[in-house]
């Protein structure tokens, strides 16, 4: 009988405790606890912030979405904070920029460097590619270091910065980074200049509205996140890194299998490498690759980058035949005439549909009379009904000049002379786009 009795409560022992690893609550019963409204505000009181955003029904009601309603979205975020988080923190410190600004990238872009928003923003930060300019990162059909966390999050703090010189306000400065200056003074205005983000609020774009709100409750939702029983099953962590310079064409899958780097961790280590190259126009480019790699790398660097050169033809048809590529094309500017239809436009131009669909980002098949499209054409694209039979391939005449007639392009003007290009009309009327207009005299030569 003693026997038996032990034999029980071992056996009970056992499935206690398999019991209680198995209904870990992070782990496989995922409950949100009930927590009274005073005691989340008296919590988020407690942190003390620099950016003071005041606790409210709306900044509750986003507090409840991140820790009850998407409690998966918040422990992604958990799991994904260790990559970026030292890199924010490094450069909000060198700007003397609140460290809550950190939590800025989680609503912004979910932590995803490579994010891009209906709008065309770019990267943890979304930066639209004006705005990004104007803050020095460089922008091309290769790169794209909106994308590259270390030098977007340089560029935010400073953009940021000098916001916050205009608006001397936080909650101000953070709803201007989200909607624009001019957005901001326009809803300032119709409150009767009001300078307090909570009486502009009404006149407000619907999105700054909530993203205030909405910031302050995804700080307090890391925060606290443990207290509301959310854990992330795993944790990213950075991947250790050296840099090496480059001064030339890089095909980065033959520089992969050649220093025996797999090709994803180089393309998580460079995300601001949009098509799997770095041009040989960009001087002293800091390519990231594996410290675990380094050595070898380092011992066969002149052999592997030799080889990754060598490859750009293979590289160059690969990337012709890319859904959406501009690659080695010139791109002009089409209205859009009474019965066209985008099928037809895309055969005129010998483009690809989804090509002309992707480059002006329309997702179904509407276009308007006057809207202008641009449309990427490669070199032995011809459109013999865009200039009459007496004009193509004339001689460049003696006043070197041609004289802008209704419907003309740049593309077209150029298939009009021989030995002309949109480039050489370019340089040689200093146009930095592509827009003319009737009666312009161009040089042609």
């Amino acid at each position: 009988m003693r026997k038996l009795i032990s034999v029980f409560l071992l056996l009970c022992f056992t499935v206690t405790a398999f019991a209680q690893e198995a209904l870990a609550p992070h782990e496989v019963y995922d409950y949100a606890p009930d927590l009274p409204y005073e005691e989340i505000e008296r919590r988020y009181n407690e942190l003390d912030l620099e950016i003071d955003i005041a606790f409210n029904d709306r900044v509750h009601a986003f507090i409840n979405y991140f820790t009850v309603r998407d409690r998966d979205y918040t422990r992604e975020m958990l799991r994904r904070k260790e990559v970026y988080f030292p890199i924010f923190e490094k450069y909000l410190a060198k700007y003397n920029l609140p460290q809550e600004l950190k939590y800025l990238p989680i609503i912004e872009a979910g932590l995803n460097p490579k994010a891009v928003s209906g709008p065309q923003a770019v990267g943890l930060w979304q930066f639209m590619s004006p705005t990004a300019r104007e803050q020095g990162l460089h922008i091309d059909w290769y790169i794209d270091e909106r994308m590259d966390p270390e030098k977007s999050t340089e560029a935010a703090c400073k953009y940021i910065a000098w916001l916050y010189g205009i608006f001397k306000d936080w909650k101000m400065t953070l709803a201007a980074y989200n909607s624009g200056i001019g957005n901001v003074w326009r809803a300032m205005r119709r409150a009767g200049h009001k300078e307090d983000f909570w009486e502009v609020y009404n006149y407000l774009p619907r999105e700054t509205r909530s993203y205030v709100p909405q910031f302050a409750a995804i700080l307090y939702a890391m925060e606290y996140a443990d207290v509301h029983n959310i854990y992330p099953t795993e944790i990213l962590y950075p991947v250790d890194y050296d840099v090496v310079k480059t001064n030339q064409f890089v095909y980065l899958k033959t520089l992969a299998d050649e220093g025996r780097i797999d090709i994803e961790e180089i393309e998580r280590l460079n995300p601001a490498i949009k098509k799997g190259a770095i041009p040989a126009n960009l001087k002293n480019f800091e390519l990231r690759i594996p410290r675990y790699q380094s050595r070898y790398f380092q011992t066969h660097k002149e052999s592997i980058l030799a080889k990754a050169e060598a490859d750009k033809v293979e590289f160059e048809k690969i990337a012709k035949n890319m859904p959406g590529s501009t690659f080695g094309k010139e791109k002009v500017v089409y209205r859009v005439k009474s019965g066209d239809v985008l099928g037809t436009i895309a055969r005129k131009h010998n483009v690809r549909l989804e090509d002309l669909k992707s480059w002006n980002n329309i997702r179904g098949s509407l276009i308007r009379v006057g809207q202008r499209l641009d449309i990427f054409i490669g070199p032995d694209f011809y459109d013999a009904s865009s200039v009459t039979a007496n004009q193509r391939d004339q001689p460049i005449p003696d006043s070197k000049l041609h004289v802008v007639q209704p419907g003309d392009t740049l593309w077209d003007i150029s298939r009009m002379y021989k030995g002309l290009s949109i480039d050489r009309i370019k340089e040689l009327n200093n146009l930095k786009g592509n827009s003319i207009k009737p009666g312009m005299k161009l040089r042609i030569g």
